[in-house]
């Protein structure tokens, strides 16, 4: 079992691109996402991406012209992100997420976390304070958009066995292991190097968090924020 950071340097961050349709792929699903949503600078124009990895979200907004934080705790994944998009509306910083408001001096118009980031904070009480942080952080009538896959509901037997995606050079499957809180997630990825195919494989733990728990945590801390 390793932890989530050396999960994504060890194996993750190498085929993280792929496993998203590829960049320009992404890119396109969240400029279609966030076009949807009205989401433009209306105010301050700040904008922080929690867990921004290679950029999917953060490039996005700052094309669409806000001032992006973008915080990731994988330096293969931020390189890849200023490999891409350089440009001084986009500043990258290689941090927890935990820590943002360190980064962070002023406050913001649009906090988003997104791509399963949340579910892979350490536990509840974690996720607990992203929330207050955000809230904390948010300027009156700022956003916060969270996105993440439910894990509450419990697989069973074979249906544990998701295959993810696979092409030519390279087959993705995971194998989800539920726990009280927590599901072990098992990323075994085979390679073709060489005409020769090579096995990876790492282990990793996601807490559950169901849509129903996040809103209304939300919710409760939205209002802490307003009364005080």
């Amino acid at each position: 079992m390793v932890t989530v950071e050396e999960h994504y340097e060890s194996l993750l961050s190498d085929v993280y691109t792929w496993l998203m349709g590829g960049f320009d792929e992404a890119i396109s699903n969240n400029v279609a996402f966030f076009k949807s949503r009205n989401i433009t600078p209306s105010s301050s124009g700040i904008a922080v991406d929690l867990g921004a990895g290679s950029g999917f979200q953060s490039i996005p907004l700052a094309e669409l012209g806000f001032n992006v934080t973008a915080i990731d705790l994988s330096k293969k994944l931020l390189n890849e992100l200023n490999s891409n998009f350089s440009h001084h509306s986009l500043v990258t910083i290689n941090d927890d997420i935990l820590n943002f408001k360190d980064h962070v001096s002023a406050n913001c118009e649009l906090i988003v976390c997104m791509t399963d980031t949340i579910t892979h904070l350490k536990s509840k009480d974690d996720a607990l304070k992203i929330f207050q942080y955000s809230f904390s952080s948010l300027e009156d009538g700022g956003k916060l958009i969270l996105t993440f896959r439910d894990l509450s509901t419990e697989l069973k037997d074979t249906d544990r066995f998701i295959p993810v995606r696979s092409d030519e050079n390279i087959i993705f499957t995971c194998f989800l292991e539920y726990e009280p809180t927590t599901v072990k997630i098992h990323d075994i990825v085979y390679i073709k190097t060489h005409g020769k195919w090579e096995l990876h494989k790492s282990c990793y733990r996601k807490i559950r968090l169901s849509v129903e728990w996040v809103e209304n945590q939300s919710v409760k801390m939205a209002s802490k924020q307003l009364w005080r």
